[in-house]
């Protein structure tokens, strides 16, 4: 079963985990949540939702994971700091397999050293930052380079989900081809 990695820590946003995780899940993809500290319930800026940490980021193995998911919210900005999940998602980026980030998710990625070159969007507050890490900053609800994947707000949620699955539709598609087993989908 393909797995996704969904990058959370307190104050992420609720819907921006919610959404993406359950359109994932029923698309048969198995959820990992990924975090500072396995074992850990956290709760969303909203608190309508509240997820236990699956696994702690240092002890992850990218390889395991076919994709990333970034929800937005304040997570972000208290992930950036921790050199585990940092390091996690540079060697994830490294694998060339989608992260895709929403709201003020690309913070992560500006702290992985992965916008340099790229065009991205994010929530309007994080413009500066990603231009200042080197990234083109477009407004659109959703912008896919290579195998970065990023989005504005809940707003588009629907888009940023529908790309996310394409992409790893896509991916399942490519490995089957390779002659390697067929991902659900």
């Amino acid at each position: 079963m393909a797995r996704v990695a969904m990058l959370i820590g307190e104050d992420f946003d609720d819907t921006e985990l919610t959404v993406p995780r359950e359109r994932l899940r029923a698309a048969g993809y198995e959820i990992v949540t990924v975090g500072a500290e396995a074992g850990r319930t956290v709760t969303g800026k909203r608190g309508t939702a509240r997820v236990i940490v699956d696994a702690c980021a240092e002890d992850c193995d990218p390889a395991a994971f076919d994709a990333v998911v970034i929800p937005g919210g304040y997570a972000p900005d208290r992930l950036r700091t921790d050199a585990g999940v940092v390091a996690f998602v540079r060697k994830f980026g490294a694998t060339g397999r989608t992260i895709a980030a929403v709201c003020h998710g690309p913070q992560l990625l500006i702290e992985a050293d992965l916008v340099r070159g790229r065009t991205v969007t994010s929530w309007p507050s994080v413009r500066k930052d990603l231009v200042n890490a080197g990234a083109a900053w477009i407004d659109r609800p959703v912008v896919e380079d290579a195998n970065l994947v990023t989005s504005r707000h809940p707003d588009d949620l629907e888009d940023f989900c529908r790309a996310i699955l394409r992409r790893l539709e896509h991916d399942r598609h490519d490995d089957a081809a390779a002659g390697l087993p067929l991902r659900p989908g």
